[in-house]
């Protein structure tokens, strides 16, 4: 594991002081280790399965199970799992690693890039393995919940290198929506950065995520991603942090990026950048050339969902 020495910023002060309390819900039991910041679902249903797991004083049934958070005692090997105090980290992730906790290929994963020591922390969403930028970790699920909700309205900004030289004409047919298979893939925005002789910069916004959404807007334009970068979810954008690295979120962030974001502009999705325009730089840039625009620093705060690079 990398040495985190400079990873992480100054203290969260939302990591000290009073422990969350256990989500009032019901909630099957690997789910339930998962909301507790104990382990994923998946190593959950190992546990279970190898009968380390106990619901007050009694042998788990099965990952079916079902228990309330708020009342149920659930031990690990005969320790009670506790409610951590709540953690909320952005990871500039490399191009190159998975996200997932574990990977059968044996590939480098995002938590290569965490420091040691802490709880079980899960990413909140996805970027693929092609894919860099801004990711959180955390183990309060119901925050990260209300990130991933469409109807929490909370926007992602990316930051895309294409292999052509984009037009105007180009920017307002990607604003457009798109069929691919049986989905409707929308944007909310799209804007052109900057051009080369042969490729060029454009920005993307999403309040939805599916699945490798950016890159096939792109495709069906006959578009090929060179690099993808996401720049800023809500109101909080990558800024300066390394490749690699890792730092608390402040209060402040966290409190923004918990609000509900106000609804979207009359018009909705597909607005389109005029040729040209290159919007105007936070003071906080993202690495290696991809530029935090305004709207990524501060305002594009409409909307989230996952996986959607």
């Amino acid at each position: 594991m990398p040495d985190p020495a400079g990873r992480r910023g100054p203290p969260n002060p939302a990591r000290a002081g009073t422990p969350r309390q256990a989500p009032q819900q019901v909630a099957s039991l690997p789910r339930a280790l998962s909301k507790l910041g104990y382990c994923s679902r998946g190593q959950a249903i190992a546990l279970i399965e190898q009968g380390r797991v106990a619901i007050d004083g009694r042998p788990a049934r099965g990952a079916a199970q079902r228990v309330d958070l708020s009342r149920a005692r659930i031990t690990v090997d005969g320790q009670p799992i506790v409610v951590q105090a709540p953690i909320y980290m952005m990871l500039n992730k490399p191009r190159g690693l998975v996200t997932t906790r574990s990977d059968p290929q044996a590939r480098s994963t995002v938590y290569d890039c965490l420091p040691p020591g802490l709880p079980f922390l899960s990413p909140v969403g996805r970027l693929d393995k092609a894919s860099e930028g801004l990711l959180f970790m955390t183990n309060d699920t119901a925050w990260a919940d209300h990130l991933l909700n469409p109807a929490s309205n909370v926007a992602k900004t990316y930051h895309v290198k294409v292999d052509r030289v984009v037009d105007a004409a180009l920017v307002r047919r990607l604003a457009e929506p798109v069929v691919d298979g049986d989905e409707r893939l929308t944007a909310r925005s799209v804007a052109l950065l900057r051009q080369g002789s042969r490729s060029s910069w454009v920005e993307v916004v999403l309040t939805e995520g599916r699945n490798r959404q950016v890159r096939r807007i792109l495709a069906a334009h006959g578009l090929t991603v060179l690099r993808l970068v996401r720049v800023a979810i809500g109101g909080v954008a990558l800024g300066t942090l390394g490749k690699g690295m890792t730092r608390d979120l402040t209060a402040a962030e966290i409190r923004l990026l918990a609000a509900r974001p106000p609804a979207p502009e009359a018009g909705g999705p597909g607005r389109a950048g005029p040729e040209g325009h290159r919007p105007r730089t936070s003071r906080s840039a993202p690495p290696n050339g991809a530029t935090a625009t305004k709207g990524a620093a501060a305002g594009n705060r409409r909307g989230d969902n996952r996986g959607s690079s």
